[in-house]
Protein backbone atom coordinates (compact mmCIF):
# COMPACT_ATOMS: atom_id res chain seq x y z
CA UNK A 1 0.00 0.00 0.00
CA UNK A 2 1.10 3.53 -0.44
CA UNK A 3 2.22 5.75 2.11
CA UNK A 4 3.23 8.98 0.50
CA UNK A 5 -0.11 10.28 2.80
CA UNK A 6 1.20 8.91 5.91
CA UNK A 7 4.59 10.56 5.19
CA UNK A 8 2.74 13.52 5.21
CA UNK A 9 0.41 13.31 8.31
CA UNK A 10 3.40 11.88 10.55
CA UNK A 11 6.14 14.62 9.69
CA UNK A 12 3.66 17.57 9.95
CA UNK A 13 2.05 16.06 13.49
CA UNK A 14 6.02 16.18 14.66
CA UNK A 15 5.83 19.87 12.89
CA UNK A 16 3.75 20.46 15.28
CA UNK A 17 5.13 18.64 18.35
CA UNK A 18 8.74 20.64 17.47
CA UNK A 19 6.68 23.73 17.62
CA UNK A 20 4.61 23.27 20.55
CA UNK A 21 7.39 21.75 22.52
CA UNK A 22 9.64 25.36 21.35
CA UNK A 23 6.69 27.71 22.56
CA UNK A 24 6.63 25.83 25.95
CA UNK A 25 10.35 26.07 26.57
CA UNK A 26 9.72 29.84 25.92
CA UNK A 27 6.52 30.22 28.37
CA UNK A 28 8.59 28.07 31.12
CA UNK A 29 11.69 30.26 30.50
CA UNK A 30 9.40 33.35 31.12
CA UNK A 31 7.26 32.28 34.58
CA UNK A 32 10.58 30.73 36.21
CA UNK A 33 11.36 34.06 37.75
CA UNK A 34 7.55 34.74 38.92
CA UNK A 35 7.50 31.06 40.51
CA UNK A 36 10.53 31.56 42.10
CA UNK A 37 12.68 28.70 40.25
CA UNK A 38 16.23 29.48 38.75
CA UNK A 39 16.87 29.38 35.18
CA UNK A 40 17.06 26.01 33.20
CA UNK A 41 19.51 24.57 30.86
CA UNK A 42 17.43 22.69 29.29
CA UNK A 43 13.64 22.80 29.63
CA UNK A 44 12.70 19.45 28.04
CA UNK A 45 14.95 17.29 30.36
CA UNK A 46 13.14 19.40 33.62
CA UNK A 47 10.95 17.75 35.94
CA UNK A 48 9.91 21.96 37.44
CA UNK A 49 8.99 22.76 33.51
CA UNK A 50 5.93 20.68 33.87
CA UNK A 51 5.18 21.98 36.87
CA UNK A 52 5.43 25.14 35.49
CA UNK A 53 2.88 24.00 32.50
CA UNK A 54 0.89 22.36 34.53
CA UNK A 55 0.26 25.18 36.98
CA UNK A 56 -0.18 27.32 34.25
CA UNK A 57 -3.03 25.26 32.43
CA UNK A 58 -5.00 25.12 35.76
CA UNK A 59 -4.56 29.01 36.22
CA UNK A 60 -5.57 29.35 32.35
CA UNK A 61 -8.97 27.03 32.94
CA UNK A 62 -9.75 28.99 35.66
CA UNK A 63 -9.50 32.46 34.01
CA UNK A 64 -11.18 31.56 31.21
CA UNK A 65 -13.63 29.94 32.76
CA UNK A 66 -17.50 30.26 31.63
CA UNK A 67 -16.26 32.88 29.29
CA UNK A 68 -17.78 31.87 25.86
CA UNK A 69 -15.45 34.16 24.10
CA UNK A 70 -11.61 34.99 24.43
CA UNK A 71 -11.37 37.72 27.39
CA UNK A 72 -10.58 41.02 25.93
CA UNK A 73 -7.61 43.05 26.99
CA UNK A 74 -9.65 46.22 28.83
CA UNK A 75 -11.24 43.56 30.85
CA UNK A 76 -9.06 41.05 32.01
CA UNK A 77 -7.69 40.61 35.62
CA UNK A 78 -4.94 38.49 36.03
CA UNK A 79 -4.48 35.89 38.85
CA UNK A 80 -0.77 37.45 39.85
CA UNK A 81 1.19 34.90 37.68
CA UNK A 82 -0.74 35.09 34.52
CA UNK A 83 -0.76 38.60 35.05
CA UNK A 84 -0.78 40.13 31.87
CA UNK A 85 -2.75 39.79 28.95
CA UNK A 86 -0.18 39.64 26.75
CA UNK A 87 1.09 36.27 28.99
CA UNK A 88 -2.80 34.67 28.76
CA UNK A 89 -2.04 34.86 25.18
CA UNK A 90 1.06 33.25 25.22
CA UNK A 91 -0.35 30.46 27.51
CA UNK A 92 -3.59 30.40 24.82
CA UNK A 93 -1.59 29.56 22.38
CA UNK A 94 0.42 26.93 23.81
CA UNK A 95 -2.66 24.99 25.04
CA UNK A 96 -3.86 25.69 21.10
CA UNK A 97 -0.93 23.85 19.92
CA UNK A 98 -1.22 21.12 22.24
CA UNK A 99 -5.14 20.78 20.73
CA UNK A 100 -3.96 20.80 17.38
CA UNK A 101 -0.81 18.34 17.77
CA UNK A 102 -3.54 15.86 19.85
CA UNK A 103 -6.07 16.02 16.95
CA UNK A 104 -2.76 15.21 13.80
CA UNK A 105 -1.49 12.05 16.09
CA UNK A 106 -5.45 10.91 16.50
CA UNK A 107 -6.53 11.20 12.81
CA UNK A 108 -2.90 9.34 12.60
CA UNK A 109 -4.33 6.35 14.89
CA UNK A 110 -7.20 6.80 12.74
CA UNK A 111 -5.91 5.90 9.03
CA UNK A 112 -3.19 3.50 10.37
CA UNK A 113 -5.55 0.90 10.58
CA UNK A 114 -5.87 0.70 6.78
CA UNK A 115 -2.71 -1.47 7.00
CA UNK A 116 -2.44 -5.24 7.92
CA UNK A 117 1.12 -4.42 9.32
CA UNK A 118 -0.26 -2.92 11.68
CA UNK A 119 -3.27 -4.38 12.50
CA UNK A 120 -1.54 -7.79 12.86
CA UNK A 121 2.16 -6.59 14.47
CA UNK A 122 2.39 -3.07 15.55
CA UNK A 123 -0.26 -2.87 17.85
CA UNK A 124 0.51 -5.65 20.14
CA UNK A 125 3.85 -3.98 20.91
CA UNK A 126 3.71 -2.27 23.46
CA UNK A 127 5.30 0.86 23.17
CA UNK A 128 5.28 1.48 19.53
CA UNK A 129 1.71 3.33 19.57
CA UNK A 130 0.00 5.17 16.77
CA UNK A 131 2.91 8.28 16.32
CA UNK A 132 5.79 5.68 16.38
CA UNK A 133 3.67 3.46 14.03
CA UNK A 134 3.33 5.66 11.54
CA UNK A 135 6.99 6.59 11.79
CA UNK A 136 7.66 2.99 10.66
CA UNK A 137 5.87 2.85 8.00
CA UNK A 138 5.82 6.01 6.65
CA UNK A 139 9.68 5.70 6.61
CA UNK A 140 10.37 2.38 5.54
CA UNK A 141 9.64 0.62 2.29
CA UNK A 142 9.63 -2.97 3.00
CA UNK A 143 9.66 -4.25 -0.69
CA UNK A 144 13.45 -2.79 -0.73
CA UNK A 145 14.26 -4.69 2.84
CA UNK A 146 15.91 -7.67 1.10
CA UNK A 147 17.49 -9.04 4.32
CA UNK A 148 17.21 -7.96 8.28
CA UNK A 149 20.62 -6.27 7.86
CA UNK A 150 18.62 -3.89 5.38
CA UNK A 151 16.85 -2.30 8.39
CA UNK A 152 19.59 -2.19 11.03
CA UNK A 153 22.03 -0.17 8.10
CA UNK A 154 18.56 2.12 7.06
CA UNK A 155 17.92 2.98 10.58
CA UNK A 156 21.21 3.36 11.77
CA UNK A 157 21.47 0.18 13.68
CA UNK A 158 24.56 -1.84 12.14
CA UNK A 159 28.18 -1.70 13.11
CA UNK A 160 30.66 1.13 11.28
CA UNK A 161 34.19 -0.14 9.77
CA UNK A 162 36.16 0.60 12.69
CA UNK A 163 33.62 -1.85 14.80
CA UNK A 164 31.83 0.40 16.72
CA UNK A 165 27.53 1.60 16.45
CA UNK A 166 26.71 3.78 13.10
CA UNK A 167 26.63 7.33 13.65
CA UNK A 168 27.46 11.19 12.31
CA UNK A 169 31.32 10.66 13.17
CA UNK A 170 33.61 11.68 10.10
CA UNK A 171 34.97 7.96 9.91
CA UNK A 172 31.34 6.63 9.77
CA UNK A 173 30.66 8.90 6.68
CA UNK A 174 30.76 7.24 3.07
CA UNK A 175 30.68 8.98 -0.64
CA UNK A 176 27.41 8.99 -2.56
CA UNK A 177 27.22 9.73 -6.40
CA UNK A 178 24.37 11.90 -7.24
CA UNK A 179 23.01 14.84 -9.88
CA UNK A 180 24.21 18.09 -9.50
CA UNK A 181 20.84 20.86 -10.43
CA UNK A 182 22.69 20.87 -13.50
CA UNK A 183 22.17 17.61 -13.95
CA UNK A 184 25.54 16.51 -13.67
CA UNK A 185 27.16 13.59 -12.20
CA UNK A 186 28.61 14.39 -8.89
CA UNK A 187 29.72 12.74 -5.53
CA UNK A 188 29.55 13.92 -2.08
CA UNK A 189 29.79 12.90 1.74
CA UNK A 190 27.07 12.32 4.02
CA UNK A 191 25.43 9.38 6.70
CA UNK A 192 24.56 5.96 5.29
CA UNK A 193 21.24 6.04 7.40
CA UNK A 194 17.60 7.60 8.06
CA UNK A 195 18.37 10.19 11.09
CA UNK A 196 14.73 10.97 11.66
CA UNK A 197 13.97 6.93 11.43
CA UNK A 198 16.84 6.11 14.24
CA UNK A 199 16.19 8.85 16.63
CA UNK A 200 12.37 7.89 16.87
CA UNK A 201 13.77 4.29 17.32
CA UNK A 202 15.38 5.22 19.95
CA UNK A 203 12.54 6.89 21.67
CA UNK A 204 10.79 3.89 21.63
CA UNK A 205 13.53 1.27 23.11
CA UNK A 206 12.72 4.34 25.84
CA UNK A 207 9.14 3.43 25.83
CA UNK A 208 9.99 -0.40 25.98
CA UNK A 209 12.20 -0.37 28.56
CA UNK A 210 9.81 1.45 30.80
CA UNK A 211 6.48 -0.35 30.08
CA UNK A 212 8.26 -3.42 30.70
CA UNK A 213 7.12 -4.24 26.48
CA UNK A 214 7.76 -8.35 26.04
CA UNK A 215 9.84 -10.04 24.76
CA UNK A 216 11.79 -6.61 24.45
CA UNK A 217 12.40 -6.08 27.66
CA UNK A 218 13.78 -8.87 28.30
CA UNK A 219 16.20 -9.14 25.41
CA UNK A 220 17.52 -5.86 26.77
CA UNK A 221 17.99 -7.06 30.24
CA UNK A 222 19.75 -9.96 29.16
CA UNK A 223 22.20 -8.39 26.93
CA UNK A 224 23.06 -5.66 28.97
CA UNK A 225 23.98 -8.17 31.97
CA UNK A 226 26.00 -10.30 29.60
CA UNK A 227 27.97 -6.83 28.88
CA UNK A 228 27.94 -6.16 32.42
CA UNK A 229 30.06 -9.40 33.08
CA UNK A 230 32.08 -9.46 30.06
CA UNK A 231 35.62 -8.40 30.99
CA UNK A 232 35.92 -6.47 27.33
CA UNK A 233 33.34 -3.97 28.39
CA UNK A 234 34.51 -3.44 32.18
CA UNK A 235 35.96 -0.21 31.64
CA UNK A 236 33.14 1.34 29.39
CA UNK A 237 30.60 3.59 31.16
CA UNK A 238 26.99 2.38 32.04
CA UNK A 239 25.39 5.10 29.19
CA UNK A 240 27.24 3.00 26.64
CA UNK A 241 26.56 -0.53 28.00
CA UNK A 242 22.67 0.85 28.34
CA UNK A 243 22.79 2.39 24.54
CA UNK A 244 24.44 -1.02 23.09
CA UNK A 245 21.58 -3.03 24.72
CA UNK A 246 19.31 -0.61 23.20
CA UNK A 247 20.63 -1.16 19.90
CA UNK A 248 20.42 -4.84 20.08
CA UNK A 249 17.04 -4.85 21.36
CA UNK A 250 16.13 -2.98 18.71
CA UNK A 251 17.31 -5.06 15.96
CA UNK A 252 15.89 -7.91 17.50
CA UNK A 253 12.58 -5.65 16.92
CA UNK A 254 13.29 -5.11 13.41
CA UNK A 255 14.22 -8.60 12.56
CA UNK A 256 10.49 -9.27 14.24
CA UNK A 257 8.83 -6.97 11.77
CA UNK A 258 11.21 -7.78 8.95
CA UNK A 259 9.28 -11.28 9.03
CA UNK A 260 6.27 -10.22 10.11
CA UNK A 261 5.62 -7.25 7.34
CA UNK A 262 7.37 -9.00 4.30
CA UNK A 263 4.94 -12.41 4.72
CA UNK A 264 1.87 -9.79 4.73
CA UNK A 265 3.28 -8.38 1.52
CA UNK A 266 4.24 -12.10 0.01
CA UNK A 267 7.85 -10.90 -0.14
CA UNK A 268 10.55 -13.62 0.26
CA UNK A 269 12.17 -13.85 4.19
CA UNK A 270 15.47 -14.08 3.94
CA UNK A 271 17.07 -15.71 7.29
CA UNK A 272 19.37 -13.41 9.23
CA UNK A 273 23.27 -13.83 8.27
CA UNK A 274 23.64 -15.60 11.79
CA UNK A 275 21.27 -17.99 11.15
CA UNK A 276 21.86 -18.59 6.95
CA UNK A 277 25.03 -18.18 6.99
CA UNK A 278 27.02 -18.75 10.43
CA UNK A 279 23.79 -21.28 11.84
CA UNK A 280 23.59 -19.35 14.79
CA UNK A 281 19.76 -19.55 15.81
CA UNK A 282 18.11 -17.20 18.76
CA UNK A 283 16.60 -19.15 21.44
CA UNK A 284 13.12 -17.51 20.75
CA UNK A 285 10.66 -17.01 18.06
CA UNK A 286 8.82 -13.40 17.62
Amino acid sequence: MNTDNIKIMVRGAYDVQKLRVGMGNRICSNFRAKLGLGPSESEEEDDDAKDILDDLRARYKKLTDGVKTFPKQATFVGDGVISTYTELSLVSQYIDLEKIEATHFHRLEATLKEYPIYNTFLVAVRGCGPAMSGVILSEIDITKARYPSSLWAYAGLDVAGDGKGRSRKQEHLVEKAYTDKDGNPAKRVGITFNPFLKTKLYVLATCMIKLNSQPYRTIYDDYKHRLESNPKWADESKGHRNNAAMRYMLKRFLVDLYKAWRSLEGLPVAPEYSVGKLGIVHSREP
